[in-house]
């Protein structure tokens, strides 16, 4: 092999061995895959989250909101969120985004099963415990 050539074959090598290596990084960072009975719960209670949404009962929207919620850093009871952190995070631009975009599974490492959605700058978390899925939580998109 030429001298020319050694330098395209070397970082021909790298390139390979890169790719390789960003395939494997993302395979690890992918969410874990979704029991599907786990799933066709969460399916359940976001068609039934998304219609009181949609509809901007809040009413409804408080009965499948696990009280007291994490907003903002705080934690708020029944008549704050149903006043005006309920306000707040119901923009007509959330509620839009609630009702199309992809939730995302977790699992944390206590076994906590999750969901998040992504609403611009604003994420939506959504978290079973023995009574089912609740709304549970709502931050900032860091």
């Amino acid at each position: 092999m030429s001298l020319s050539r050694r330098p395209t074959a070397f970082a021909a090598a790298c390139g390979i061995d890169l790719a390789a290596f960003s395939a494997a990084g993302a395979q690890a960072q992918r969410a874990p895959a979704t029991p599907p009975a786990i799933a066709a719960e969460f399916r359940q209670f976001i068609g039934s989250f998304r219609q009181a949404v949609q509809a901007n009962d809040r009413s409804a929207v408080t009965a499948l909101t696990r009280l007291p919620m994490l907003h903002a850093s705080d934690l708020h009871d029944r008549a704050a969120f149903e006043g005006r952190v309920y306000r707040q995070i119901f923009t007509a631009r959330n509620r839009s985004c609630l009702q199309t975009a992809r939730p995302v599974y977790d699992r944390s490492g206590d076994g906590t099963e999750s969901y998040t959605i992504l609403c611009g700058d604003m994420f939506f978390l959504f978290t079973k415990k023995e009574d089912g899925f609740r709304f549970a939580e709502t931050g900032e998109n860091d």
